[in-house]
């Protein structure tokens, strides 16, 4: 495989995580990179869905082959055939592009390496470093000792010739499940248990998803992964902390097995976030269970579910580059994230009126039957984005929080008798009664405007004392449908050891608003177009259940920053 020499960072650029300090070191050092490009990997195993946990990881692993000028493989971790599916592998294809990042030809399985991790196998059993165990799981745990006992195993000794026997036969699936495995021969007395002769093959008669029945017998992960990345020529196998203490038997592997190249290992803290679970594990039992409608459930912290509430890859890559990387787990706020899509949001999406509580608002002094329009801000933020038109006329919808029949203090919005209030971009009106229905609901606010004030301002520059409110024309507003997403879990915690996630769902994380009055403009709105709704938050339309004659909108954050507060 042809490679590039490493490029370390530039001098200016920005402040080194310790990861580009270990790399900068193996490039000043040369040694086994001497003449490599920095050459990295994301592994994801194919039985779930991509979340945000894992995009610090792909940010990590494609972000420093692109600092380094290097390379990034994209590789299925498929050496567990038990939950490993098609439908995630091309899920987990269309996440990491619509993140922004790209793996060109470099596109792998674990599983293309199967014959190569068996000859490995084969080859530590004639060196006399690996050996056929028949332990079953009870006594496996019964001799696996603790800190001042040794493991201990009766087949340790067990000849060459025999364990290779035994082995070539699980190979042919002559015995069942749990009969035998194969261990590596290290140290039975480590202080490190995984180096306490790991396992390095079971059996496992199940079918494969690419291999389909030709193997019976599996890797376990510790021993395949070093050898994967030896394969593909990885320099820097970046993984989550759970590993460190996995990394003496990486290298162990690279050491002992006869492979083309020897990656480093470097570990870094996982991705953790306040009133979430990243366990794909739970995260696939909410969807079996129907407590969520699928993977991509707004609610979800899976990628598909990020991207289907309004999610902008450029909000979830500017959150993991602002955490950082460490080596010391920590919880970060889920506010966090929000104010990252936030600030992204603010910078690019249309704003525009849209009433998700309607009342009807009737101007009793505006001439019937007469309508005219205003040319408004797409974003006053994106000048190149232009304006639009909007209609307005005698009657408007406005959101029901606007008005009280009697108000409470420093109630600054329509009331009978109350201040001048502006309509958004319109004019000034003054509340001047409601009327009601047999229940002795309001279903309509009564109001004069000021003809003089076209464009919300008096002309006579008088102080207007009342707030600012949002409308939508009544002759030509659009019905919508507005979902309202918060917090799946209403515990900071839910994946705490000492409580069941399921008890800590919240039963508020879902309302649905039906009769919503959305501008004229939006009929014609295509997903994933998101919004500002005027004075309520950032939408966007459902990419799944939203199209023409049925708009959708999702919530995806309110406008109130409550991390900056």
């Amino acid at each position: 495989m042809a490679e590039e020499s490493m490029t370390p960072i530039t001098e200016g650029a920005e402040s080194k995580n310790f990861i580009h300090q270990f790399i900068d070191e193996d490039i000043a050092e040369g040694g086994r990179f001497q003449d490599m490009s920095v050459h990295t990997r994301f592994p994801p195993e194919p039985n779930g869905y991509l979340h945000i946990g894992h995009c610090k990881a792909l940010c990590i692993d494609f972000g420093t082959a692109e600092k380094y000028n290097g390379l990034c493989n994209l590789r299925m971790d498929d050496t567990n055939p038990t939950k490993e599916d098609t439908e995630y592998v091309e899920a987990i294809q269309e996440d990491i592009h619509w993140l922004g990042f790209d793996w060109g030809d470099r596109f792998f399985y674990a599983s293309d390496y199967f014959e190569k991790m068996y000859e490995c196998a084969e080859a530590l059993i004639q060196k006399g470093l690996a050996y056929v165990c028949q332990l079953t799981p009870e006594e496996f745990r019964d001799y696996r000792g603790d800190v001042n006992t040794p493991a201990r195993s009766p087949y340790r000794d067990r000849p060459v010739e025999e364990s290779l026997d035994l082995f070539r036969r699980m190979r042919a699936g002559e015995f069942p499940n749990g009969a035998m495995t194969l261990r590596a021969k290290i140290d039975l007395a480590s202080g490190n248990f995984n180096m306490r002769d790991p396992v390095i093959y079971r059996i496992n008669h199940m079918h494969h998803h690419r291999q389909g029945d030709k193997w019976c017998i599996y890797p376990m992960y510790d021993f395949a992964h070093p050898i994967e990345d030896a394969m593909e020529h990885i320099t820097h196998s970046l993984c989550s902390l759970e590993f460190e203490d996995h990394r003496p038997l990486y290298d162990w592997v690279v050491n002992h097995c006869d492979l083309p190249s020897r990656p480093r290992q470097i570990e870094f803290a996982r991705l953790g976030i306040n009133y979430t679970v990243m366990s794909k594990r739970k995260l696939r039992q909410l969807v079996e269970e129907g407590r969520v409608s699928g993977w991509d459930d707004p609610r979800m912290p899976t990628l598909c579910g990020l991207r289907r509430r309004g999610y902008t890859p450029a909000s979830i890559r500017n959150f993991c580059e602002r955490i950082g990387v460490a080596k010391a787990s920590s919880t970060v706020e889920f506010a966090f994230l929000e104010h990252c899509l936030r600030e992204d949001l603010n910078e690019t999406a249309r704003r525009v009126m849209a009433v998700i509580r309607p009342v009807k608002l009737t101007i009793t002094n505006y001439p019937e039957g007469r309508s005219e329009t205003f040319e408004v801000e797409n974003n006053p933020n994106r000048p190149e984005d232009g304006t639009r038109t909007i209609t307005f006329s005698r009657e408007l919808y406005v959101e029901a929080e606007d008005f009280l029949e009697t108000p409470v203090p420093k109630y600054k919005r329509l009331y009978p008798g109350g201040p001048e209030c502006r309509l958004k971009g319109a004019y000034l009106i003054q509340c001047t009664g409601c009327r009601k229905d047999e229940a002795g609901n309001v279903v309509e606010i009564l109001a004069t405007y000021d003809p003089d004030s076209r464009g919300g301002n008096p002309a006579d520059g008088r102080k207007v004392k009342g707030a600012t409110i949002h409308w939508v024309d009544a002759a030509t507003a659009v019905d919508a449908e507005c979902r309202l997403y918060d917090n799946l879990f209403s515990d900071p915690a839910p994946d705490a050891a000492d409580r069941n996630f399921l008890d800590c769902m919240s039963p508020d994380s879902l309302e649905v608003v039906t009769g919503c009055k959305v501008e004229a403009g939006l009929a014609d709105a295509e997903a994933p177009a998101s919004f500002q709704f005027m004075r309520i938050g950032y939408f966007c339309l459902d990419s799944k259940d939203s199209r023409p004659g049925r708009l959708v909108f999702n919530r995806s954050v309110g406008l109130k920053d409550s991390f900056k507060k």
